[in-house]
């Protein structure tokens, strides 16, 4: 993006002066730096549950189901700042040799981060899926063997006197782990895990999608058309985070529904971004025809 937008929004433009540009940037930041603090929770959380899980050693091939969370979000900060760089913060001309090279270089590797995520929500669901029916009838039965009940996602307790009273008769323990479930726990986790898979599978495709707006951009050949285009496709895109947001908050998982309203609202400002910039090169090339 070249200076001229920022000299524009600064006489007045899109946010009403220098006053109101300077509380957008801050306020954009402030997002960015939250998100980058979901990543230490997220670990945090992840830790806690490993606790419960993979309590026999973790294999390499069994990280990234271990950690999904925290790759992802910490792949998509880089890839966020990386955009920001090339959408607000550096000037068009500089985009080129090395420097273009280089971060297109290292959204590559986050796309690849991100994509192994995704493999990782993945494994999960499938985990919660391969089931056996509990092998006692009463999980108060299991005190003493190193047990753990699942309470949510990624949430667990090590079976005791106080929650094996809780478990109902239809009780499962999931294939290959000391972990019991109580079915409607398991069926919340489920759909849970579910949204997890989307979530993460409707982000990569705006990834997708804005690659290619700045790509095009720094090709010149983002026109109008293409933009309207790819605001029909990421509407649609936008609409299924927004919902997998809604379900989050109303499932009461607090960390993830938090967690997408900040990349819903750090994505606005990415989008406004490329807005502004496709804005001004076509107010460049009408003046120089």
């Amino acid at each position: 993006m070249s200076d001229g937008v920022h000299q524009m929004v600064e006489r007045g433009g899109y946010f009403g002066g220098a006053t109101g540009y300077r509380i957008f940037t801050a306020v954009k930041y402030l997002v960015y730096a939250l998100l980058s603090f979901n990543v230490y929770l997220f670990l945090q959380e992840e830790l806690l549950a490993l606790d419960h899980t993979f309590v026999g050693g973790i294999e390499p091939g069994q990280i990234i189901q271990a950690f999904a969370a925290s790759i992802d979000t910490a792949a998509w900060v880089i890839l966020l700042l990386l955009f920001e760089l090339e959408t607000a913060v550096l000037d068009d001309s500089k985009i080129t040799g090395m420097v273009k090279w280089s971060l297109h270089g290292i959204r590559g590797l986050c796309y690849i981060a991100i994509s192994y995520a995704f493999t990782g929500y993945y494994a999960e669901l499938i985990t919660l899926y391969q089931v056996t029916h509990l092998s006692v009838a009463d999980a108060c039965a299991l005190l003493g063997q190193d047990y753990s009940l699942l309470l949510d996602l990624d949430e667990y307790a090590p079976v005791d006197i106080a929650n094996c009273a809780s478990v109902g008769p239809r009780a499962y323990q999931l294939t290959g782990f000391d972990i019991i479930a109580d079915s409607e726990v398991l069926s919340a986790a489920r759909w849970l895990a579910w949204v997890d898979v989307i979530n993460s599978a409707d982000w990569i495709l705006v990834c997708v999608v804005l690659e290619i707006e700045v790509r095009l951009q720094l090709r010149g050949n983002l026109s109008d058309q293409i933009m309207n285009m790819t605001k029909l496709v990421k509407f649609g895109l936008y609409s299924v985070l927004f919902a997998a947001a809604a379900y989050w908050g109303y499932a009461g998982s607090f960390l993830d529904f938090w967690d997408a309203a900040l990349w819903l609202f750090a994505f606005i400002f990415i989008e406004l971004n490329v807005f502004e910039w496709q804005h001004e090169t076509s107010q460049e090339l009408a003046a120089e025809a």
